[in-house]
């Protein structure tokens, strides 16, 4: 039997676009966490899969070996349904602060793992950790009795779920590897694989506030997620959605909790109720169970069940948010119809307001966002308010301003309509 190949000889042949044998990917990761294999050998592997890609074998194996690193939550034991939703991410994207507890209150069991902001898009768990008290770094057994007694929680990945993928994700933002098509798809997908649920809905959004700004970029990601988890035996949709303009009105930590509070209440932006609802009902579907979403956010069920959670992660759901004071507006520079709002410029200036974050360490103010008072296609006139900045008293806003200054355009009739599902890839 042929001795293992030497790491330089695999980034050598990753180097010239060639396939590697099966199993080479899971030593070279095993080597990688037993410091056998070095950092800058890694990251020039990484980077030769940044020009030369994966075959779907590689891509299988690499996710694989990530989810394999370290333990799985053990679900097996719950009365129902496993469900989870992943979303690549776009401003005032707070869907999974609502969808999480909706599901649960369906009859399904959601054990979500999320992550922080890093740039113009927000975080899920610096947003709900907004709330008095609320704790999202959690033990696997902690998640498991949160999931057990509440049937949902919204936590951070802990330390021994996919610690291949903690390590690689690290290495991969210092070297600029982070935009690879299959070294995302392995990394959501090997997270997912090792929380062990047997249904998952993927939304890859698409827009000027997404990570992806290119409509067949996104489909081809949405189409890779996809079939990479059914490749473990998950029960899988994904679909496109718009991110364009901000998602709901809100975009900031507090704020955008606070909103979805007005959505588990039965009220709230239409847009987000829309999507909340159209991904409640396609997990409903990939599970096999009925229920109707809308009648469990108007009738309180979704909320109650929020708190619930809020409760079991040491939170204090009925405490006062840390809202900040309003800084500044922006106004419409004329009257006619507001056509475009853009969500990266938006998603910025709440950056700079202090809503995110420029390194992992440093922490967030969940004082600071933006909310918009007008979406596309509304009439508005001259000197309207269409802006308001929001941070702590005494904050300059200027920064924040001077990213907005191209953020919005008024024109003269409304633009077309655009569906915020735009395309539904897979379903299975």
């Amino acid at each position: 039997m042929a001795a293992p190949r030497a790491a330089v000889e695999l980034i050598a042949d990753k180097r010239q676009g060639l396939a590697l044998a099966p199993g080479e990917i899971g030593r070279l990761v095993d080597g990688y966490l037993r410091d056998q294999v070095s950092e800058a050998q890694m990251a020039s592997w990484l980077m030769a899969v940044c020009w030369q890609g994966l075959s779907d074998r590689e891509l299988q194996e690499l996710t694989r070996s990530m989810a394999e690193s370290g333990g799985r939550l053990e679900l097996g034991s719950l009365p129902g349904p496993t469900v989870d939703k992943h979303s690549t991410g776009g401003v005032g994207d707070k869907v999974s602060l609502v969808l999480v507890p909706l599901m649960a209150s369906l009859g399904c069991f959601v054990p979500q793992l999320s992550g922080r902001a890093l740039g113009a898009t927000g975080g899920t768990l610096d947003k709900l950790e907004s709330i008095p008290g609320v704790r999202c770094e959690l033990s696997s057994s902690e998640i498991l009795r949160v999931v057990r007694e509440v049937g949902c929680v919204i936590a951070a990945a802990s330390p021994e779920l996919a610690p291949a993928d903690r390590r690689l994700y690290a290495l991969r933002d210092s070297t600029a590897t982070v935009q690879s098509l299959p070294l995302i798809a392995s990394s959501i997908v090997s997270k997912k694989v090792a929380e062990g649920v047997q249904c998952l809905l993927f939304d890859v959004k698409v827009g000027s506030g997404a990570l992806m700004s290119d409509p067949d970029g996104a489909r081809r990601l949405a189409a890779t997620l996809a079939e990479l988890a059914r490749g473990f035996h998950i029960r899988t949709s994904a679909m496109v959605t718009a991110m364009d303009e901000p998602l709901g009105r809100a975009v900031g930590n507090a704020l955008e909790v606070k909103e979805a509070l007005d959505v588990l209440s039965g009220d709230g932006p239409p847009d987000l109720r829309e999507l909340v609802l159209e991904e409640a009902r396609e997990l409903l579907r990939l599970s096999d169970q009925t229920g109707d979403p809308a009648a469990a956010l108007d009738s309180g069920a979704a909320r109650e069940r929020f708190s619930a959670m809020v409760r079991a992660q040491g939170g204090a759901p009925d405490a006062p948010l840390p809202l900040g004071v309003r800084l500044a507006t922006l106004d419409a520079p004329r009257g006619g119809f507001l056509s475009r709002l853009d969500a990266g410029a938006i998603g910025l200036a709440a950056w700079r307001l202090g809503r995110g974050r420029r390194a992992p360490s440093e922490p967030v103010d969940p004082a600071a966002g933006i909310v918009c008072l007008a979406k596309a296609g509304a009439a508005v006139d001259r000197g309207e308010p269409l802006l308001e900045l929001w941070g702590r008293p005494g904050q300059d806003p200027q920064p924040a301003l001077l990213a907005l200054k191209h953020a919005i355009l008024v024109g003269n009739s409304p633009p077309p309509p655009r569906p915020l599902v735009l395309e539904q890839v897979a379903g299975a």
